[in-house]
């Protein structure tokens, strides 16, 4: 069967874009959209999202995401991202959008190539032992350190996401957080699922952010994260020990269309 297809990537987060308003590509083919994702012998990406028909009347579309490893994940930021801006090249929705994902309901502006996307509110964040605990969608483990660029990040990142005291949950993504002012951060991650650094990580940034207010290192509720990738924003309202209002800011674009030979 023949698969038409899109890659969009959001500061370098990149994806597997397939329209399956029409079923066509099964979500259970673990190993089919693993070696769609397979840098060397598929397309190659950070993770695979469908574009579904919504459950919800007052949704556009549903959105499924998988990551590289192909199976089907917790919420990706930059993926949110880039599903709209796919609806919006799909006709579905112009200049507003609304979806369910995997952890709930979403809405998004979409201004030129800037997509902003409503994160779910975040309950509290967790103090460790020189580090930070959140869920932003996705878990996210927050070290602020300094001079990240000489991290060797797959290790350190490995050994956190693998380590006991995170195999209850499935282990955990990893941010390493260099500050540059008191509203700029750079940002480093490493993500389970591809086990490996990406360029960029939506709801990495958005927990960043998020911790270096709760600890103290910001007072504005707005802070800018520089990626590999590229420059992402992201704002909230902190309300006691929570944090509502949350949005996540920056380009997404696409980069081609193909056409692939697949099983389905």
């Amino acid at each position: 069967m023949e698969l038409t297809f899109y890659k969009y990537q959001g500061t370098g987060n990149d994806f597997v874009m397939v329209d399956n308003r029409q079923g066509i590509l099964s979500k259970n083919n673990t190993n089919l959209i693993k070696s769609l994702c397979d840098r060397k012998f598929g397309i190659g990406a950070d993770g695979l999202i469908l574009l579904e028909e919504p459950d919800n009347a007052n949704d556009d579309f549903k959105m499924v995401y998988f990551n590289a490893d192909g199976r089907e994940s917790s919420m990706c930021g930059n993926g949110g991202r880039c599903i709209v801006a796919f609806a919006n090249f799909l006709g579905i929705v112009k200049d507003k959008a609304s979806f369910t994902a995997i952890d709930g309901f979403h809405e998004a502006t979409i201004e030129n190539e800037l997509i902003g996307l409503k994160m779910t509110n975040v309950e509290g964040v967790e103090e460790k032992d020189h580090a930070f605990f959140l869920n932003t969608g996705s878990p996210h483990h927050v070290i602020f350190s300094e001079n990240i660029d000489s991290i060797d990040l797959k290790a350190e990142g490995a050994a956190i996401r693998y380590s006991n005291e995170y195999s209850s949950i499935g282990g955990t993504n990893v941010n390493f957080v260099e500050m540059l002012d008191k509203v700029n951060f750079k940002v480093r991650t490493y993500e389970r699922g591809v086990e490996d650094e990406t360029l960029s990580c939506g709801t990495g940034v958005t927990a960043v952010a998020l911790a270096a207010y709760a600890s103290g290192k910001v007072d504005s509720y707005t802070v800018h994260l520089e990626t590999k990738g590229g420059m992402l924003t992201v704002s909230f309202e902190p309300e006691e020990t929570r944090f509502q209002n949350i949005w996540l800011t920056g380009p997404a674009k696409q980069v081609f269309k193909g056409i692939v030979n697949v099983n389905a």
